[in-house]
């Protein structure tokens, strides 16, 4: 019987070598932990041998214990004392950017919490990654509207959103250009649409005021966004909506339209339009006193009552081209007029000055 071939020792530790999958740049790699230092951290490998963490991702790490199984990802294979460079960093982005994929694709509900704001919305971090949730993509009840467009203000109102979680979708997702972009109105759309189909023209609802601004009153009901104009706040003339109410106010209002994404509202339709009992007061023919609110080119507006007004045409008011109401009018004086015409239908009044 032949002799078995001998193997050397040479031979066995290079078969052993072979057999020992080398690692490379790029590779996540599993290992415990070996030690925990101000300015390293020491992973036991196996057979690949031992990783080292460097002292900058030390703070990211600071919660790891000895003999904690963790991933790590290998940025050189190699180095000069033979130990393998390794980032918890970016082995914790990968997984999260593979995460949050499959969250964005799937459409899921995931919650973030803000950790700082800017004007153009909110700083958030998810799964490791750092991410932006705009002001745009806000639901109705987050939205800062804001008169005027106050920057400050909606700083001021996006900080006070800073440290609570909100519920969000995924809206675009970009590994390679580090872009990650939240929804919160992807994520409450859902639900909207069943809220919507259970309103109606005419329903009375309650809200909380949201915002106040030059032509209106925005209001969060239940997550819908309503919008009282600044005509159907009250029956009297209207100057500025927040002269009637503040942000955070609760109200009733009654809905008069319905689109895809807003309630149009109104506060002046749950009472008695007050015009109408009070021109009943009024006869053609009669005296009444006023005072001017507006002068135009074609008339003044003169004030009868608090939601009476009236106007005194420029044909009242002399012969020819000539006649300028500035020059025949003094803004907020008070008196008195002849009431020339009354049409309630169109809920206008002609009034003459009184001779």
């Amino acid at each position: 019987m032949a002799d078995a071939k001998k193997i050397t020792m040479d031979e066995l530790l290079a078969s052993a070598s072979d057999s020992i999958k080398k690692v490379v740049a790029g590779d996540t790699v599993s290992g415990v932990v070996l030690s925990v230092k101000k300015h390293e951290i020491l992973i036991d490998l196996g057979a690949q041998g031992v990783g080292l963490v460097p002292r900058r991702e030390a703070s990211f790490a600071r919660n790891l214990e000895v003999g904690q199984e963790v991933s790590a990802s290998v940025i050189d294979p190699e180095m000069e004392d033979g130990t393998v460079l390794l980032s918890l960093r970016k082995a914790v982005k990968d997984k999260g950017w593979d995460e949050i994929q499959a969250k964005m694709d799937a459409a899921e509900i995931v919650e973030v919490t803000p950790f700082d704001a800017n004007r153009g919305g909110l700083l958030v971090e998810y799964e490791g990654i750092r991410g932006f949730l705009p002001v745009s993509q806000l639901s109705a009840e987050h939205y800062p509207r804001v008169g005027s467009a106050d920057k400050d203000e909606i700083l001021q109102r996006l900080n006070s959103l800073v440290g609570k979680g909100i519920k969000v979708r995924i809206l675009d997702a970009n590994k390679k250009d580090n872009k990650l972009i939240f929804s919160e109105k992807e994520a409450v759309k859902d639900g909207l649409a069943a809220r919507f189909a259970e309103l109606h023209v005419g329903d009375v609802i309650k809200g909380v005021v949201t915002g106040v601004v030059d032509f209106g009153v925005f209001v969060n009901v239940e997550g819908i966004e309503g919008l009282i104009h600044i005509s159907e706040i009250s029956w009297e003339r209207v100057n500025n909506p927040s002269d009637y109410v503040k942000v955070g106010d609760e109200i009733e209002a009654k809905i008069i339209a319905i689109d895809k994404e807003r309630l149009s509202l109104s506060m002046k339709q749950l009472v008695a339009d007050p015009w109408l009992s009070e021109v009943e007061n009024l006869k053609k023919g009669s005296k009444v006193e006023g005072t001017v609110t507006r002068i135009t080119p074609f008339g003044a507006f003169v004030q009868i009552s608090p939601a009476v007004e009236a106007l005194v045409h420029v044909s009242e008011l002399g012969e020819g081209n000539d006649v300028d109401p500035e020059k025949i009018f003094t803004l907020n004086e008070r008196k008195s007029f002849k009431v020339l015409d009354i049409d309630r239908e169109g809920r206008k009044i002609s009034l003459s000055v009184a001779k």
